[in-house]
This record gives C-alpha cells, structure tokens and sequence, in this order.
C-alpha cells in the first residue's frame, strides 16, 4: 500500500531540513486555527503554541524515524492532532468541557488513519522513553551510547570496558528494557492497534 505523497509534504519535508522558510508558511497558514481552537477551549495563546510545538516535535520525529509520508491535506492532518493533544491536556487538567464540538463527520478516513499512525508512533515513544527511564543508570549509560555510536568497539572504548563485556552488557539491558515494556499495560493496549 504505497500512497503517493500529497502536495503537502513539502511541510513535512521542511521539518526534516528545519527549513526556516516553509516552516514560518507553516505557521502562518495553520497556526492561528489552532489558537483559536484552544483558546475557545479553557486554553490561551501560550497553551496553543505549546501544542503546536509539542505536534511539530512529535510530526518531526516520526518523519525521521518512520518515513512518514503524508497523504492528505497538512492543514487537516496537523489540525486534528493538535485538537486531539489539547483535549487530552484538558482531561490531564480535569477540565472536560469543551466550548467548540466539530463535525467529525467532514474528516475524511484517511485523515483519521494518519493521525491515528502519529499518535500511536507517540504513545510507542513515550512507553519507551518511560520504561527506558526505570533501567539502572549503567544500562542508561550503555544504550544511549549504543544510540549515538554505531560501532560497538567505539562504544567499548568510551565507557572504557572490554568490547565482550559491551556486548554481553548491551544485549542483557536490550533485554530488560524489551521485557519492562512487554510487561506494561501500555504495550497490551497498543498491541491492539
């Protein structure tokens, strides 16, 4: 299932090379929806911006990762997360009212499915960044080298251990760390999608 990118993956493009041009088209055409929408919805202009960031971010990240290509209108794909971070924001707040209720009917499937793609590359993040979290610092320390440098005899050599034990080290914390997100709640639900 190869979709053809829509025309509005030049914006996705433009994150990737923090392309400052595009990226200020970007917030020029988008951005003032989205404050409204929040502002609209108990929120404010610094709320707003932080959601934009934070969907910037998580759009980024995805784009890098992924390869995410976008397949429909950026307005409507970028607006929908935006809308859907703020009301989980206000329900973390315990604010569940909600001034503006759309017509989800006018959001095409395929909108949906690519926003549904994100938020699931963002829940996935975040699990591991939280499970990534509850491994001792030693383990931390190794895979975040791993991360950075490729080559496993480079690892060895900045952490100052043998390239067997770097090894052997690497795979046991790979193993825990798959292990605690196994075992997470968050996982059995994520299974589901």
């Amino acid at each position: 299932m190869n979709q053809k990118p829509h025309a509005d993956h030049i914006y996705i493009e433009a994150l990737l090379k923090n392309d400052s041009r595009v990226l200020s088209q970007l917030y020029e055409k988008f951005s003032h929806k989205i404050v409204t929408y929040v502002r609209n919805n108990n929120g404010n202009a610094d709320d707003a911006q932080d959601i934009i960031q934070e969907t910037l971010v998580t759009i980024y990240h995805q784009a890098k990762e992924k390869n995410f290509v976008l397949t429909c209108p950026f307005d409507a794909y970028f607006y929908l997360l935006c809308k859907r971070r703020w009301l989980n924001e206000l329900k973390k707040r315990g604010t569940n009212r909600v001034t503006i209720l759309e017509d989800e009917a006018s959001i095409k499937d395929e909108h949906e499915q690519q926003v549904e793609e994100t938020e699931i590359f963002e829940q996935q993040n975040q699990l591991f960044e939280s499970k990534f979290k509850e491994l001792g610092a030693k383990c931390q320390e190794l895979l975040k080298a791993t991360f950075k440098i490729k080559s496993m005899e480079e690892v060895a050599e900045f952490l100052g251990v043998t390239y067997g034990y770097a090894r052997k080290k690497k795979s046991q914390c790979m193993g825990k760390l798959t292990q605690l997100v196994k075992d997470s709640n968050e996982f059995q639900q994520l299974k589901r999608y």
